[in-house]
């Protein structure tokens, strides 16, 4: 009798969806969004956020499709299965340094961390202003994706610890205000919204998002070539060349798309579902 033969095995992918106009749009996750991640994890593949935002910027409404881990503050963090895999924060001498020429332009920040975001006492008047006007102009006029920012502020401690920086204002570019830092701070300029004003991120340099995508897949013991990884923005550049395929959000940064191998839809017409489905995740 001649045995059957074996059916082929299924490969898993791991999937990194970055989260603000990729996954969500001003916060707001669309319904196809979630069900095409439940969908895919019930398929067998890990669906993972991967995000600029710090943890302590990610409300239960961005979390409740169901992740099998998250890589935050643009790979400085790295949580799997909820084991904290990787935690990198600047050096105390170089948190001091940068604060320094923030606080000298007089720069309106807020230090993230994945416990909590923390903004100057004398800024944070104008930060829920800069924060509320940005989320006013989803499509229905609500500003409610900005609690995840000004429901999570503190005080700067004495001894501040953090992973990143958000600038919402200054008088000079942020690419100049790193260069004053030094050079091991590096900037990713306009990454929250380009609104007439100075904005950018702040990061340690050599620390990317496939910094942290390539811990998350070490862990779960999936290869490069079986990563899929979606972004919009200039701090997904290095994600998306890393990933087995690369997805750019169709409009997002020109370098992105040159990098990619396809492109999706943006959030408002569902395209990480439709994504999904082509892909043959769903």
């Amino acid at each position: 009798m001649q045995a059957k033969p074996h059916a082929p095995t299924k490969t898993i992918h791991a999937v990194f969806l970055d989260v603000d106009g990729t996954y969500a749009d001003y916060g707001v996750v669309p319904h196809a969004h979630k069900l095409a991640v439940r969908a895919a994890r019930e398929a067998g593949h890990k669906v993972l956020l991967c995000t600029g935002r710090p943890l302590a910027m990610l409300p239960a409404h961005l979390l409740e499709a169901g992740f099998d881990g998250l890589v935050a503050s643009a790979g400085a963090y790295v949580e799997v299965g909820g084991e904290v895999l990787m935690d990198r924060r600047f050096p105390a001498e170089m948190a001091a340094r940068t604060l320094a020429a923030l606080d000298a332009h007089g720069a309106v920040y807020v230090l993230e961390s994945p416990e909590s975001l923390h903004v100057a006492s004398a800024a944070e008047q104008r930060l829920r202003q800069i924060i509320e006007a940005h989320f006013s102009q989803r499509p229905d006029g609500q500003a409610g994706g900005s609690s995840a920012i000004l429901g999570s502020l503190a005080p700067i401690p004495e001894v501040p610890s953090f992973a990143k920086i958000s600038v919402f204002e200054a008088p000079v570019s942020v690419g100049s205000i790193a260069a004053e830092i030094g050079q091991d701070v590096a900037v990713v300029e306009n990454s929250i919204a380009d609104e007439g004003r100075h904005t950018g991120e702040l990061y340690r340099r050599g620390i990317s998002k496939a910094d942290g995508v390539a811990v998350a897949i070490e862990y779960l013991g999936i290869d490069q070539a079986d990563t899929i990884a979606f972004g919009d923005g200039e701090n997904d550049l290095e994600m998306v060349a890393y990933a087995g395929i690369g997805v750019a959000i169709e409009g997002s940064h020109p370098g992105l798309l040159v990098l990619a191998d396809r492109t999706a839809p943006p959030p408002s017409r569902d395209g990480i579902a439709a994504a999904f489905a082509e892909l043959g995740l769903i």
